[in-house]
């Protein structure tokens, strides 16, 4: 091989002959009782690995400490369970039926306090397994695709037995070991573990583009593991200027990267770079990430504090969840008393999104389980369940059927967001159990079967001539307050036009009739905009369908400084898009003989229109 081809001294291996061994013989260094951790994910050592069990005799009462491992973990098995005790921070598919068994340890906690662990000697390490790039001329190995504990596992362990393997890629940023501080170096060439995400589904994807439509441009994301977050990429190709600052990535990264998705030129922190502790992927991105300055890997005391996250600007994090109850409490590491994955890093990117100026904290997960057999959002959580993040941290929760924000919301509002998102078929059962619990007023019984959120068809986007963007979207069951607080920021004069009385308050009985409707023959839409508190609602329309004459009759309001702009004509537009797909005949609406700009919005429709006044009131039939 050309030496300029390469990343690392093509002559490693006869300037440290002195410190390489075979694998048999590296392991042969350790001793019964010692505790001894394995390196991350597809970096996982699996020479190391193969001739440590090879030795499982000779190794009795030995602990083994690792993070997140790929592929197999054959020290995780029951027969070896006198030589071998796993203690994993983070539960893989490889050693769950063995923690679940009982023959195994789990150590909940947050990822960014491993390695504190590791540094005050509260977890000491005897022997620490690792992988890494050959060293360069200057002695230095790159820990590769996996920096995360690793580093900290290597700084700290009396005795750092390393796989050198020229396939690791050399990934730059604070991810270097010097070859001294390594004891044992066993030289291999073999292929790294791969990794490749399993396909979206229909329900990923829709959770996926929920997710995306939460992302601005210019923010910096973080993808937490399994297949909603990676859905989510599918959905982010028209963003501009995304940064990235996460614990791990996968192959999509380059086609992030190769179609100037991601730049991350508008990062706070890390400007330009992608900042991760740990790649899960194929050789093509192990190639790809090679000696690459894009890419900045860091370790996990780095890339998850909560205060540097917070620092960056509007940075998203996405996470999953097994469970969420009503009142916002995520379970994410185990299905009721029974482990099965862990905490992670999602409290660590939670806390640190939510800090961040224009940040977002998002926990995702499908709206039911075992084949649509239980819902997972629950009236409490199963017995035994933990929570990872607690109700006062969660901000979003999103199912393939929408987007639940919690943060500052009472627990009414919170139950009842989460309800109308949750599966159709647990709704009714879920507001039930709400209402026994004084969650939620006994009087929302009246709505039982009409907690529906609107179809995503239904959304729009309207430009101001001063370049505000209104949107437009379905009414939805968390819009109680923001009706209310649109009616009373109503001068009289539009109370009356809308109302046709002089209305002092509106009664809740009709805020529900807005907005608990079956978006079939009901139809209503809220124009918005964003504010800290979340939507502002400054526009309001709809239409009732009168099945016996096939027409609805239509009506929208707009908050007094924002009229004459425009959009009464877009929301009427909007609504008799959807009533013409709806095979509706059209509207009919009427309004008062002052009120000008209603009839003007009417009379300009563009459809074919016939009206009659009548004691100071307009009677308009428009056909479609």
């Amino acid at each position: 091989m050309n030496k300029k081809n390469i990343s690392y001294d093509p002559d490693w291996k006869e300037k440290y002959s002195e410190m390489i061994v075979t694998a048999d013989e590296a392991v042969s260094r350790i001793g019964p009782g010692q505790r001894i951790f394995i390196g991350t994910g597809c970096a996982q050592p699996q020479e190391l690995v193969k001739a440590l069990v090879d030795r499982a005799p000779y190794l009795a009462d030995t602990e083994i400490i690792h993070l997140l491992t790929i592929g197999d973990a054959p020290y995780a098995h029951k027969t070896l369970a006198e030589q071998f005790r796993v203690n994993s921070f983070f539960i893989s598919d490889n050693v769950r039926d063995i923690i679940q068994e009982g023959l195994g340890d789990y150590t909940p906690i947050f990822l960014s306090d491993i390695p504190r662990l590791f540094n005050s000697g509260q977890l000491p390490l005897d022997v620490a397994l690792i992988h890494v790039s050959p060293p360069d001329e200057d002695g230095m190995c790159s820990f590769g695709i996996s920096v995360d504990i690793v580093m900290s596992a290597a700084k700290n362990a009396s005795t750092v037995i390393a796989q050198v393997n020229p396939r690791m890629p050399k990934t730059l940023g604070d991810s270097f070991i010097n070859v001294y501080d390594m004891d044992i170096l066993v030289a291999v060439d073999t292929p790294l573990l791969e990794s490749i995400p399993p396909e979206p589904t229909e329900v990923t994807r829709n959770i996926g583009e929920y997710v995306a439509g939460l992302v601005d441009d210019g923010a910096t994301v973080e993808f937490g593991i399994g297949r909603i977050p990676q859905s989510v990429l599918e959905f982010l190709k028209d963003k501009k200027d995304l940064g990235i600052h996460t614990e791990m990535f996968t192959d999509a990264i380059i086609d992030m990267v190769e179609s100037g998705v991601v730049t991350g030129s508008r990062k706070s922190v890390d400007q330009g770079k992608i900042v991760a502790s740990f790649c899960l992927g194929t050789k093509k991105v192990y190639d790809y990430i090679d000696n690459n300055p894009l890419f900045s890997f860091h370790p996990t005391e780095y890339v998850n504090d909560s205060y540097l996250i917070g620092q960056q600007y509007h940075q998203v994090a996405i996470n999953v969840a097994l469970e969420v109850d009503l009142t916002g409490q995520v379970c994410a590491d185990s299905i009721g008393d029974r482990f099965y994955s862990g905490i992670g890093g999602q409290v660590d990117f939670n806390r640190g999104a939510a800090k961040s100026h224009g940040g977002k904290a998002i926990i995702a997960m499908p709206s039911t389980a075992k084949s649509g057999s239980i819902s997972r959002i629950v009236s409490t959580l199963s017995p035994g369940a933990g929570v990872v993040t607690t109700r006062g941290d969660v901000h979003y929760v999103v199912t393939e059927f929408g987007v639940a924000y919690l943060h500052g919301k009472s627990v009414q509002e919170r139950a009842l967001a989460l309800i109308s998102i949750a599966h159709p078929d647990f709704r009714e059962q879920l507001l039930r159990d709400a209402i026994e619990m004084n969650y939620v007023r006994r009087e929302m019984e009246a709505v039982e079967d009409k907690i529906i959120v609107g179809p995503k068809g239904f959304r729009a986007a309207y430009l101001l001539e001063d370049g505000t963007q209104v949107s437009f979207r379905p009414i939805h069951p968390t819009d109680q307050e923001g009706m209310r607080d649109l009616f009373y920021a109503l001068s009289q004069q539009t109370v009356y036009y809308r109302f046709m009385s002089q209305m002092k308050q509106i009664p809740q009985k009709q805020i529900q009739d807005f907005v608990y409707i079956n978006h079939r023959d009901e139809v209503v839409l809220v124009g918005t905009l964003p504010e800290a508190h979340g939507d502002e609602i400054i526009a309001v329309g709809g239409y009732y369908l009168d099945p016996r004459t096939n027409r609805a009759e239509v009506a929208f309001v707009v908050r007094d400084e924002w009229q004459n702009r425009g959009i009464g004509k877009f929301l009427l537009k909007q609504l008799t898009n959807i009533a013409k797909r709806n095979g509706i005949a059209g509207f009919i609406a009427e309004t008062l003989e002052e009120n000008r700009g209603m009839q003007a919005v009417f009379n300009h429709s563009g459809l074919k229109v016939r009206s009659r006044l009548e004691s100071g009131v307009y009677s308009y039939v428009l056909d479609f």
